[in-house]
């Protein structure tokens, strides 16, 4: 099945255009997808019976950038030695997800019939942030707005709109392209001081966590910032400037993120311990630039001077970057506190960062800090009213990378597991984004939704849908009720 993607979604919600068979090598497929299939026996011993389709009260996104089924493959290896082992794989259920941008498409005739395909017609991050927060495919490097340049609203929007509390976190810059496609409307995504000011001055948001430290390193020392020249200011840029960073630090009161009528101060957070602090006192609204430049522990100096043939945690991890995790358990504390509920993104922002480098090792030490912020959500969903009143979406913006098996010619296997802490059998194909599916799980009020939606077959993954669907999804279920 082809599907041609347009600036926005058709009357079913899925993107309009040709929809055509082709003749595919049936005998490679097999073999594909009977190495998958030996794998999604270990991955789905049972799968989730969906939600209610009544709104949820509290909606949460996961998103690791960058990271697809392979990547996932890999960090279960060496986290437990073999696949399946995650609780999201073992109670949720299991659905494919197509990413390109607007104009592009995805066939999985052409998708298995080499590399070549998949390498060409990538989303960025921008462009699928977009389109899972506003259900409108726009181009690459737009934040926010369709192809057109026009704002789109989007699920944070709608959440607000709600009463809803509401919040981004990630591991990089806090005003990178995924965290700033769910809450910022400009046309380009390296307009970080913009980004970064529409953040904190003018949306009503009331978490944002991540790095971009104006004063501090990727090794999470302090560095000495001084004068006004080009170089200071791309220090501020994250963070939108030298007067949004004073902003911060005195206190300033921005927008008005409880609805009374007065701008609200953020309580800005600068260290790990203020984060880990966060679930016995949380404070009404938080900004937390934590002390590192760009990513969290990914640009961190190898031990060797090259993180490439790093093992995992071969150099040891900055003791002063917080865990994925414990960043997600302070943002859920300060964002509980609503009575009407949440909206939550939490991005595994780093996975790509290291799949653009082939850094297997770093890949899977992000990766499993994402799973054990996934540990960390279901905790929390559990606790605080099930799942009929919650609805968790994990997922990725792309594949980055092009991750395979050992021996991996002219097709894609599984990458193979050696047992527990040992580093699994891959190789790299690519240092870019590619068009391949992704995994999406679902679970809680409203999952039955993206089943539905999930009407494109693909002989290895099954049934997928769009990211620009799973917008859609979301923005219906954030209606406000007649």
């Amino acid at each position: 099945m082809v599907l041609q993607a347009s600036s926005g979604p058709s009357s079913f919600g899925r993107p309009s255009g040709e929809r055509k068979m082709k003749p595919v090598n049936t005998l490679c497929l097999a073999v594909r997808s009977f190495w998958w299939m030996l794998v999604a026996i270990q991955w789905f011993p049972s799968l989730a019976v969906a939600g209610p389709d009544a709104p949820p009260h509290n909606v949460i996104v996961m998103i690791s950038d960058g990271g697809g089924y392979n990547h996932i493959l890999a960090a279960s290896c060496y986290q437990d030695g073999e696949p399946g082992q995650q609780r999201y794989q073992k109670t949720f259920i299991a659905l494919a997800m197509s990413t390109c941008p607007a104009g592009g498409s995805y066939d999985p005739a052409e998708a298995y019939a080499g590399f070549d395909a998949c390498k060409k017609g990538a989303t960025d991050s921008a462009a699928a942030a977009t389109a899972m927060a506003t259900g409108v495919k726009t181009r690459n490097s737009a934040i926010g707005v369709d192809v057109d340049g026009n704002p789109r609203s989007n699920v944070v929007e709608a959440a607000e709109a709600l009463g809803k509390a509401t919040g981004v976190i990630t591991t990089v810059p806090l005003s990178h392209a995924t965290p700033a496609g769910f809450v910022a409307h400009v046309t380009s995504r390296g307009n970080y001081e913009a980004i970064a000011r529409e953040m904190f001055h003018n949306s009503t948001v009331d978490v944002i966590m991540g790095a971009g430290h104006p004063l501090f390193d990727d090794d999470g020392k302090p560095v000495a910032v001084e004068g006004t020249g080009p170089e200071v200011t791309e220090r501020y840029g994250y963070v939108g400037g030298v007067d949004t960073w004073q902003a911060l630090l005195t206190g300033k009161p921005m927008a008005d993120a409880d609805g009374d009528g007065a701008p609200d101060p953020w309580t800005l957070v600068q260290t790990r311990a203020g984060i880990q602090e966060l679930p016995g006192a949380p404070p009404k609204r938080v900004a937390a630039v934590l002390p590192v430049r760009e990513t969290m522990q990914v640009q961190r100096t190898a031990v060797d001077g090259d993180p490439k043939d790093d093992a995992p945690y071969e150099t040891p991890l900055l003791p002063t970057s917080p865990t994925l995790a414990e960043m997600t358990r302070g943002a859920l504390a300060v964002l509980g506190q609503d009575p009407d509920g949440l909206f939550l993104m939490i991005e595994g922002g780093a996975v790509d960062w290291a799949s653009h480098r082939n850094q297997l090792g770093r890949m899977i030490e992000e990766q499993i800090d994402f799973h054990q912020a996934i540990d960390a959500v279901i905790d929390w969903a559990e606790a605080n009213g099930g799942w009929d009143k919650n609805l968790v979406v994990i997922t990725a913006d792309h594949e980055c990378g092009y991750l395979c098996g050992p021996d991996s010619v002219t097709d894609c296997t599984p990458v193979q597991c050696r047992g527990k802490g040992s580093m699994p059998k891959a190789e790299w194909h690519s240092i870019e984004h590619t068009n391949r599916l992704v995994p999406l799980y679902v679970r809680g009020a409203g999952a039955s939704l993206f089943t539905d939606k999930a009407t494109g077959s693909d002989p290895v993954h099954g049934a997928y849908l769009d990211n620009a669907d799973m917008g859609e999804i979301l923005l219906g279920l954030l209606k406000p009720t007649p």
